[in-house]
């Protein structure tokens, strides 16, 4: 017997009064997170917060993990925009100036973004954010060593080693280090950690890197 093929289902786009939902939930969390932290948040929590029923945030989010994997994008998103910035190609006289415009950029989105210090530095626990952390910092190590090649001749670098998202990640973890100590990041630990992010990059980078005559086209996307 012959079966008429039915017409594939097209994902559709959230509509506005979902997206409109989802970004009150988020935020609801993020106050959250800023307030009480990573292990007091719940369904519960956050649905009162954002004065929504709990079947509401279940509806977009099954799990608090899944919903913090969803801020954890949030917060990558910011982090790329950092790296996408535009640089005053001018104003570099070697790569370690490079380096700091961009620690200190990090530095500020962590000192304004709660859930960027709660959910990338604080000891959660939570290995599904881990997991998706881990993903998201292979991404910013390609786009930090596409800027640093940008600006200078970089040398060869190893194939078996994301030298530049381990950088970041080694940074990541004074910083870290810092909340769990201080509960915060201090002006001298924020300064440990840009010297062990030039530490570990200069095992492969000389010191005096040639600097382009102007920076190379930034890439779409």
């Amino acid at each position: 017997m012959t079966r008429l093929a039915t017409p594939r289902a097209t994902p559709r786009k959230p509509r506005a009064r979902s997206q409109g939902r989802i970004d009150s939930i988020l935020a609801a969390a993020r106050t959250l997170l800023a307030t009480q932290g990573v292990a007091s948040l719940s369904i519960y929590s956050v649905a009162e917060r954002a004065d929504i029923p709990p079947s509401s945030v279940y509806h977009f989010f099954a799990s608090v993990p899944a919903l913090l994997q969803a801020l954890t994008e949030d917060v990558h998103g910011a982090f790329r925009a950092c790296l996408q910035a535009p640089i005053d190609h001018d104003a570099l006289l070697t790569w370690r100036d490079l380096s700091r415009v961009v620690e200190q950029r990090m530095m500020t989105l962590y000192s304004e973004d709660a859930a960027a210090r709660q959910l990338i530095l604080a000891q959660h626990g939570l290995t599904e954010v881990t997991q998706a952390d881990r993903q998201h910092d292979l991404e910013l190590g390609q786009l930090l060593h596409a800027l640093f090649a940008r600006h200078f001749e970089l040398p060869v670098l190893p194939q078996d080693v994301d030298v530049f998202a381990l950088a970041m990640e080694l940074g990541d973890r004074v910083y870290a280090r810092s909340i769990q100590l201080h509960d915060s990041i201090t002006p001298r630990m924020a300064e440990e950690g840009l010297r062990v992010v030039d530490a570990y990059l200069g095992l492969y980078l000389p010191p005096f890197l040639p600097k382009r005559q102007c920076p190379h086209p930034q890439r779409e996307g």
